[in-house]
């Protein structure tokens, strides 16, 4: 109900309620004529009279039975919980719209790419992988990216992740890779971490993971923002145009705002300052209509290009490069809603890597296939019944009928007496009901490719699929030298916490392979000796590197969709403040004023409300700090270790720091050493919110 309260205003009182309890009769007669709409019910309409009170047998008797009120509200509450998802349990969603920029119809017949402007709904997931429900937003993890679009033809699931590759190559091996990577079974943790034993023991005996393991353990790992991650189909698909002519396929979306991470350090503090991080920022960045968006891209090949590549492109672990099939964009989405009910919406949502429409369609991906027949299995487990599909978040937008009858939790109500089909009651005056339509329901593509093995049945993967190296080569050598040092010092902290030694040489002869400098690094960091290097299925072979695969080199100095924290104390300049604030409004960003208390404080001119308190506000929770403080103010909060670490943090994490000239001695007391990013508050719109990587060096020993 809208309306929570009982028919009068605001609680009983003490006299009210004993009348309720004690004979019950006169609260009709004293009450006005409650409006339907404001009244509490039950789950079957009937008026509640008191809810604070279970009926009794006296005032001190026993509870009775027949309090249906109490037996409803107890049973509902202990039923609440569903299975969580087994990976991708904790996740945020929101609404958005999907609209076509650049029609393809020589590619596809699915109709939200035919017309340049055509719209349709769409809601979206965003994931971790390796946490319950309850984990933390900011672990270092792959995130998933899923999209139901609500097409005129059907729902659309294109259910992705935040990395382009996956661990594995067969479906058979995912019950493994996720049993290794969870809880361990005897004692129940790490909890959202793939820092100990048995993940990397399956790594160093799976040879195949290492491509997702290099972008994991990169700082795509540990995202800035689910606003500010690219997201990925994965497999290899199909499009089929209205001829019936076929190209291959891969999906990717181009966030608007650009890619942006963290530092590890920042995450593990972000974590401690605010677990739900990641929501809540993309929660409040649609509150205030700074509507996240990314641009939808498709790589499109044909097969004669695929069988002339050094790699499969069915297989999962591997990508297609942006240099070698450039990223055409078709599309645009844009997040514009909250959901209303968390549970109801982004819990409930069900997501099918089986849902396609007519003019996409699957290919000979082993992971693929198994998906394909895993999905459907685990909403009925999580959801409880055959009709999960009536659920409000994952009924279609357009009509749909069969005659799927009856079930659990069944809400349709079909009329008529055909319930099979075919039916020939058409012919004595009774509805017949649906048929199917070969002219325009969906056809899987007929074509041979991957047909060679036809009538063979065998369990064994292409020769093609046994290059586990190249690519996590391609893109390890891909990246700067500061973020390769980032993928080793992961490395590094992850195989710390492995107590298994066997475990850890053999990951680092198998790094070898990939990179001898990365082996070098690691075997380094971990005070061990080089172990021999590993023999692979297949020597890899040298790529072209690819710029596209770097965060750093896409980088811009960008304040669209950033948060700059403003510390301010009592008597700051009012004037310096509303100029930040202005300048940051205008290039796109936010901003969140600090201060050592929450609430109003006296300013040079009237008096400023904090929106947070400096120990709860670390600036790891922002992109880049200013600072507008009186000397004496400065001066005093050098006295308060939040205020020392505000500073240091920021430094260390090479953000920007803009100040005014009485900050002075707070940086100094935080060792913060002027350089390019360390500024006065007149020279913030010239440097902006960026990261300063060659500050690196001089604050934090990596591998």
């Amino acid at each position: 109900m809208s309306d929570s309260k009982t028919a009068f205003s605001g609680q009983p009182d003490a006299t009210s309620l004993v009348d309720v309890t004690g004979t019950g009769g006169e609260l009709h007669q004293t009450l006005p004529q409650a409006d339907a709409q404001a009244c509490l019910t039950d789950n079957f309409g009937h008026r509640i009279a008191d809810n604070q009170n279970s009926l009794k047998a006296g005032a001190h008797g026993p509870t009775l039975l027949e309090d249906f009120v109490l037996r409803e509200k107890i049973f509902h509450f202990d039923h609440e919980r569903i299975p969580e998802r087994i990976v991708h349990a904790r996740g945020s969603g929101a609404h958005g719209v999907f609209e076509c920029t650049h029609p393809i119809p020589e590619l596809t017949q699915a109709t939200l790419f035919q017309h340049k402007g055509a719209t349709c709904p769409v809601f979206v997931r965003f994931s971790t992988v390796a946490g319950g429900a309850g984990s933390v937003d900011t672990p270092r993890d792959v995130r998933g990216f899923a999209v139901k679009f609500y097409t005129d033809a059907g729902n659309w699931d294109l259910v992705g992740n935040d990395i382009p590759v996956f661990f594995i190559q067969d479906a058979i091996k995912f019950p493994d890779l996720v049993h290794s990577v969870k809880m361990e079974a005897d004692r129940g943790y790490p909890q959202a971490a793939s820092a100990h034993d048995t993940f990397w023991d399956f790594v160093s005996l799976v040879p195949e993971t290492l491509h997702t393991v290099l972008w994991a353990m990169s700082d795509r790992g540990i995202p800035r923002s689910l606003r500010m991650i690219e997201g990925f189909g994965v497999h290899t698909f199909r499009f089929v145009n209205a001829q019936g002519a076929s190209h291959l396929v891969k999906f990717h979306w181009k966030p608007v705002l650009g890619i942006a991470s963290t530092t590890w350090d920042e995450a593990v503090k972000i974590a401690g300052a605010d677990n739900d991080f990641h929501r809540r920022d993309l929660y409040e960045a649609i509150e205030r209509g700074d509507y996240p968006a990314w641009d939808l891209g498709v790589q499109v090949f044909d097969e004669e290009w695929a069988a002339r590549q050094p790699y499969d492109v069915l297989d999962a672990t591997k990508l297609v490069p942006e240099e070698d099939v450039p990223v055409r964009i078709v599309g645009r989405m844009t997040l514009t809603r909250n959901v209303s009910n968390f549970f109801a919406e982004t819990e409930q949502v069900a997501f099918l890597p089986s849902n396609i429409v007519p003019g996409i369609d699957f290919t000979n991906d082993p992971l693929l296939q198994g998906r394909l027949f895993s999905y459907l299995d685990t909403q009925k487990s999580r959801l409880g019944t055959t009709n999960f599909h009536q659920i409000p978040i994952n009924a279609p937008r357009c009509p749909f009928q069969n005659f799927q009858r009856d079930g659990l939790m069944q809400t349709h109500v079909p009329t008529g007496r055909a319930n099979y089909e075919p039916n020939s009651l058409a012919t004595v005056g009774e509805e017949a009901g649906p048929r199917a339509c070969p002219s325009t329901g969906f056809s899987s593509f007929a074509g041979l490719s991957g047909q060679e093995d036809a009538g063979h049945k065998l369990r064994l993967r292409p020769e093609s699929f046994a290059d586990h190296y190249s690519q996590p080569r391609q893109f390890y050598r891909s990246q700067t030298p500061n973020e390769q040092a980032h993928i080793a010092s992961a490395i590094v902290f992850e195989l710390s916490k492995v107590g298994l030694e066997h475990v850890q040489t053999r990951v680092v002869s198998q790094l070898r392979v990939v990179d001898e400098g990365l082996a070098a690094r690691v075997a380094a960091g971990l005070g061990m000796d080089l172990p021999e290097r590993a023999t692979p299925a297949r020597e890899p072979v040298d790529l072209r590197l690819s710029d596209r695969l770097s965060i750093q080199k896409q980088a811009q100095p960008d304040i669209r969709g950033r948060v700059v924290g403003i510390l301010f104390a009592q008597g700051s300049n009012v004037a310096s403040i509303r100029a930040l604030q202005d300048y940051v409004a205008k290039e796109g960003g936010s901003t969140v004023l600090v201060a050592p208390r929450v609430g109003k404080i006296a300013v040079s001119e009237g008096v400023l409300k904090a929106d947070g308190q400096l120990a709860g506000s670390p600036s790891v929770l922002f992109d880049a700090v200013c600072s507008v403080l009186l000397p004496e103010q400065a001066q005093r909060l050098a006295q308060d270790a939040a205020a020392v670490q505000w500073f240091a943090d920021a430094y260390v994490h090479c953000k920007t720091i803009a100040h005014c000239k009485g900050t002075q001695v707070l940086l100094d007391k935080a060792g913060v050493v002027p350089d390019e990013g360390v500024v006065s508050l007149e020279d913030f719109p010239r440097v902006g919110v960026t990261r300063h990587w060659m500050r690196e060096a001089s604050v934090r020993n990596l591998a």
